[in-house]
């Protein structure tokens, strides 16, 4: 027990290191240029994003080739399945591809300490790819035992990429929606937000429920409670700007440029995969009230 406590603690002070690593920036910040540059289109960055999944892509696409990663390792310890093997391998490496340009997609819209870790995820990863690349190739010469060697070592660089992408999501809270936890800090039951005659037609003023701040939204007698931290890095939707996009009035976040329909909080425009949340209104006695959904 004392030796894994040990241990455990030498692995987070390794991840504290890497988080406040700001020699990485130098190369960071140019490889996000990079991205940026390379991935110009909207629809092509929404797309990576999973705007239209209603959650991030890459998640989902890793299970790919960490599925056929994994079962080639378990296939390499049985007799007579090297051409399962090799098939294997080789979908778990071409579909490391795609799965990597979303991630960089991802990466490129962090926070600083973010993308270090992020990085560094990525270098593990790229090890894992290269290491597995080199096992398909001498699988496919014929040397089996060399193939097996490369990818065992491939699938521990890649674990040690996956505890990195753990860390980043749910250490540091990358691609997650880190809004909605506001909702457990409202109470129950309708809460008074505002006078109707205090709130003008089509634009955004902020009011506090139990401390947490929304954003109310009129347009004619439609009026939209939503939170107003953006669920992609907190930025303050409340300073947004209002924009038509594709016939619906969206709330552009000024951080980095989300942008969440006003009528039912579907995100339309990443970096954000996820819906911000809406909280139901009514009007009684000329005072708009909110509740939890």
């Amino acid at each position: 027990m004392t030796w894994n406590v040990g241990k455990s603690v030498r692995v987070r002070a390794l991840m504290r290191k890497i988080e406040q690593a700001s020699g990485l920036d130098r190369f960071g910040d140019r490889l996000q240029k990079v991205v940026q540059g390379t991935l110009r289109g909207q629809r092509v960055r929404d797309l990576l994003h999973g705007v239209w999944l209603g959650h991030p892509l890459h998640p989902a696409m890793v299970q790919v080739p960490a599925g056929a990663w994994i079962s080639t390792a378990v296939l390499d310890l049985l007799p007579g399945q090297r051409r399962a093997a090799t098939t294997l391998t080789a979908v778990g490496t071409l579909s490391a591809l795609p799965t990597a340009v979303a991630g960089l997609n991802d990466w490129a819209a962090l926070s600083r300490e973010q993308r270090r870790i992020g990085l560094v995820h990525a270098a593990s990863n790229t090890v894992g790819l290269a290491l597995y690349a080199g096992s398909l190739a001498a699988r496919l010469s014929g040397r089996h035992n060399l193939g097996r060697t490369l990818g065992w070592f491939g699938l521990g660089a890649a674990g040690a990429g996956a505890y990195l992408g753990g860390h980043l999501a749910y250490k540091q809270g990358a691609q997650v929606n880190v809004s909605v936890s506001e909702l457990h800090r409202i109470s129950d039951g309708w809460h008074s937000v505002v006078d109707v005659i205090d709130l003008p037609q089509r634009e955004l003023i902020t009011r506090r429920v139990d401390d947490v701040s929304l954003i109310l939204y009129r347009q004619g007698d439609e009026v939209t409670a939503m939170l107003e931290r953006c669920p992609h890095q907190s930025g303050p939707l409340g300073q947004g700007e209002v924009r038509e996009i594709d016939g619906h009035a969206c709330v552009v976040c000024p951080w980095h440029g989300s942008a969440f329909r006003l009528a039912d909080g579907e995100v339309v425009h990443g970096p954000s995969p996820n819906d911000q949340q809406i909280l139901p209104t009514r009007i009684i006695g000329g005072v708009v009230e909110a509740r939890l959904p």
